[in-house]
């Protein structure tokens, strides 16, 4: 009888923890899940549906607001500078960060350490305390009402993290690899081409998609820097168009989901990249 009360609270004192786990996780989720919900719904409703029924689910769909949506110049304008800036951070972030990080992990020279201290100060700095600063620097050289000016201020504020992350990747991979690669005549660039960049791939996709992520749903930085319509970028153009049709939430919330589907469809695909690729250094460590 004894064995078995003891068996008892054992189980008990081991399940009750996961429980309390998985709970919280499941609060998680709904206060993630629901929002997201009802914005879907709320696009399949009509105007007056949205108002009167906001919490039903719309029966049968209503598909004309996304249909008013696409056919709008303006969105599918606002979707091509949100890729143009995407891709174009994702790309000069992925070089930069990672010919720095090349030589913060494989090479030794006077005051690296000190380089590298005040490059992780970059990760104290948010870009809304900078914001004053960074308008008054990128006025002053011209790019504003430019996406080149928001693609060069979205790189700067990405890079402190990535570099970190892909210097603990290229530390992870033995010297003794490096060694062999210059004993059969490879050279430094060699190296860094052909045999640090494939090994880090899993690092290098992290990078990049913490930046697409970052950039896509960026709206302080095109919102300071950006005044033409035809300049706008989704996150941009989505508060300017709930300013304009703020008395059709239904419309309004076609528009946001549509925002939404390439940034959600682009995290599903890289989902794996990502978490493979923030804990590959601490595994190989």
């Amino acid at each position: 009888m004894s064995d078995n009360y003891s068996y008892r609270r054992r189980t008990l004192k081991k399940n009750l923890p996961r429980f309390f786990q998985y709970l919280i996780l499941i609060f998680a989720a709904l206060f993630i899940i629901v929002p997201i919900v009802m914005i879907i719904f709320g696009a399949l409703k009509t105007r007056g549906e949205f108002i009167t029924h906001p919490y039903t689910i719309p029966i049968p769909p209503n598909w004309e607001n996304f249909a008013k949506v696409l056919s709008m110049p303006i969105f599918w304008s606002m979707l091509r500078n949100s890729l143009l800036v995407m891709l174009a951070a994702t790309a000069g972030v992925v070089i930069i960060s990672s010919m720095a990080a090349f030589v913060f992990s494989r090479m030794k020279f006077r005051g690296q350490s000190i380089v590298l201290n005040f490059l992780t100060l970059g990760l104290m700095f948010p870009i809304t305390i900078a914001i004053l600063p960074v308008y008054l620097v990128v006025r002053q050289i011209g790019l504003t009402n430019n996406l080149l000016g928001v693609v060069l201020v979205q790189m700067a504020f990405q890079l402190s993290i990535c570099i970190i992350i892909l210097r603990t990747s290229f530390e992870s991979v033995p010297y003794e690899l490096q060694e062999a690669a210059y004993i059969d005549g490879c050279s430094t660039f060699g190296f860094f081409w052909r045999i640090l960049l494939p090994l880090s791939r899993p690092a290098l996709a992290a990078i990049a998609s913490l930046t697409m992520v970052t950039s896509w749903n960026d709206l302080l930085v095109p919102l300071v820097l950006i005044d033409k319509n035809s300049l706008w970028t989704l996150p941009l153009g989505t508060m300017q168009f709930q300013g304009e049709y703020g008395v059709n939430l239904a419309l309004v919330a076609a528009f946001v989901t549509l925002s939404a589907v390439p940034a959600v469809i682009f995290y599903l695909l890289a989902e794996r990249q990502l978490v493979s690729g923030l804990t590959a250094g601490a595994l190989k460590g």
